[in-house]
């Protein structure tokens, strides 16, 4: 297996690796082993009582040295420390937003544009609760610069419906109407993709996944699939674009 170096990233660029390559050795996303230290950042943060939509999924990241917390889909997660927010993306789409004067920044992680009901599973409600979450740590909306990662087309067959392309379509224009300079992206194509965000610093690092090591992705993104296919057929009550 070929192996990249990872290079550091500025806070206006993204670390990119090939499709197959990897992160540096050792570097997965497994939770360590045992409990955390009493008193340490890990123990504080998972002491903590999660806000609706806030990732409470920490563990110690054992390759890169940190603490991390992992996004899950319908989930964000803002900091001002440099703790690894991570997230795994097929179909999906994370939006990192940071702001540079108040250096908070955070992840977001959205199946579908739009939908029933307020879930951070649609992307309106995802950006809005992201960066709503960011204003009240200190960012200001007029300072706020996002990285924007996914939206791949990993499920063949399922051409037609274009989830990828449309979460895409949707979080580009989203930024632009709000005028959130996109300074960095990673989107489209037919790879699932890895990404680490350091919200203190707006470092990110993205590793493009092998295809046909995508299970779990898959089966994520059957799921906003079949959403997508019973809200556009659900007698008009939803209209996703």
């Amino acid at each position: 297996m070929n192996m990249l170096r990872s290079r550091s990233t500025s806070a206006s660029s993204s670390s990119l690796s090939r499709p197959g390559s990897t992160f540096p050795a050792g570097s997965g996303s497994s939770p360590g082993i045992g409990a955390p230290a009493p008193g340490s950042r890990l123990a504080r943060l998972r002491a903590q009582t999660p806000k609706p939509g806030q990732a409470s999924f920490f563990f110690y990241e054992a390759h890169f040295k940190s603490d991390a917390v992992k996004v899950l889909p319908g989930e964000y997660y803002v900091d001002d420390e440099d703790l690894l927010i991570m997230t795994t993306l097929g179909s999906c789409i994370a939006a990192c937003l940071w702001d540079r004067n108040a250096r908070v920044g955070g992840m977001n992680h959205f199946m579908l544009p739009d939908g029933v009901g307020d879930s951070g599973r649609y992307g309106s409600f995802a950006m809005e609760m992201l960066i709503n979450e960011l204003m009240k740590r200190g960012a200001s909306r007029s300072g706020l610069e996002a990285k924007v990662f996914g939206g791949g087309a990993v499920i063949s067959g399922m051409s037609t419906l274009n989830v990828g392309e449309r979460n895409t379509t949707f979080v580009l224009d989203y930024l632009k109407t709000e005028r959130i300079t996109v300074v960095s992206k990673d989107v489209l194509d037919i790879y699932p993709r890895k990404v680490c965000f350091l919200p203190a610093s707006g470092k990110a690092m993205v590793k493009r996944l092998a295809p046909a090591s995508t299970d779990a992705l898959v089966a994520q993104d059957r799921v906003a699939v079949e959403r997508a296919v019973s809200s556009s057929s659900g007698g008009g009550s939803v209209d996703l674009f």
